[in-house]
């Protein structure tokens, strides 16, 4: 009798391109933790093979951190890296930017849900302003708050390399979230951003706005699930009347009301030059009369704007 086998998942995976072929080998491993780190590290320090390194939750904690950090800090071949939920901390944070400060060879890092706060947003922003190799960093899923924020704005506007920055499901809000936008505004390198799930409220639409002004380079920009209302979404819109750039925008699950989805739409329209191709407005219960349906809602609305004559009216 044949006996379906099932396949296990592993919980962590070393890829690594071979001599002649560029085929990849998955190893397998159980949870690492600390001892298991080291002795992964030994075996990485002197390995030039190894491309990407994915350690997504795995129980790192600090000290696994610091372990791999040393092996970063000598490995010039690992260019793609994924500890994510591995409750690094501000500790592990700081070792693992100490190493990537030495050795600039990774290009895609991602950390995300490892409990990172402001303290670790230090160490984050030393490392923007020097590492020009490091082009996509996930950050989404931590507690940066608007001191991390304020801390992380300074480093984007003058980081020389990143294309791709995630920081959804984070704190930003208030001040930090303007000076981050801020960032974002003289920054000439970045061109996917997620803010989607933080606090930017009407206060960081409006410094989007201004950023969008003077961006051009930014393509795609998610910031869904910001509190940004009416009042925010026509201040958003000042921006895209003069953006040349940006591809796609995600604002769903704001409570913008029709007047403020009718306010982007008309900005879009109203700017000759713009790149908008996909304009994302989807929330619950949305009232539409601007948009053509007078007495009814719409849970979804998931516009594509190559063709720009909409018939809006006044």
């Amino acid at each position: 009798m044949n006996r379906r086998k099932r396949r296990r998942r592993p919980l962590s995976i070393l890829q690594r391109s071979r001599r002649p072929r560029r085929a990849r080998t998955q190893i397998q491993t159980l949870t690492w933790r600390q001892k298991g780190a080291q002795a992964l590290a030994v075996m990485l320090t002197s390995n030039p093979y190894i491309k990407r390194l994915d350690l997504r939750d795995n129980g790192l904690l600090r000290a696994g951190a610091e372990a791999l950090a040393d092996v970063l800090s000598k490995n010039s071949s690992i260019s793609d890296v994924d500890l994510s939920e591995n409750q690094l901390g501000a500790a592990g944070a700081q070792a693992l930017c100490a190493a990537l400060t030495v050795n600039q060879a990774v290009q895609k890092m991602q950390l995300a849900g490892n409990s990172l706060e402001e303290q670790a947003a230090k160490y984050l922003a030393d490392l923007l302003q020097v590492h020009t190799g490091l082009k996509s960093l996930d950050l989404s899923y931590n507690q940066l708050n608007d001191q991390a924020g304020e801390t992380l704005g300074p480093a984007l506007a003058e980081n020389t390399g990143l294309t791709e920055l995630n920081m959804s499901w984070n704190h930003l809000r208030g001040p930090g979230a303007v000076v981050f936008a801020r960032g974002l505004e003289a920054n000439i390198f970045l061109k996917v951003l997620d803010i989607s799930y933080n606090g930017f409220g009407d206060l960081g639409a409006l410094a989007v706005a201004e950023a969008l002004k003077a961006n051009n380079v930014l393509e795609e920009l998610n910031m869904s699930n910001n509190r940004i209302s009416a009042a925010g979404a026509l201040s958003l819109g000042l921006g895209l009347r003069v953006n040349r750039t940006l591809r796609i925008l995600v604002v769903s699950r704001n409570p913008m009301q029709s007047e403020g989805c009718f306010g982007l739409l008309k900005s879009v329209r109203d700017n000759p030059a713009s790149a908008l191709e996909l304009l994302d407005l989807s929330v619950r219960a949305l009232h539409t009369p601007y948009l053509g349906s007078s007495n009814s809602s719409v849970s979804y609305c998931h516009l594509r704007l190559r063709d720009r004559k909409w018939g809006l009216e006044e």
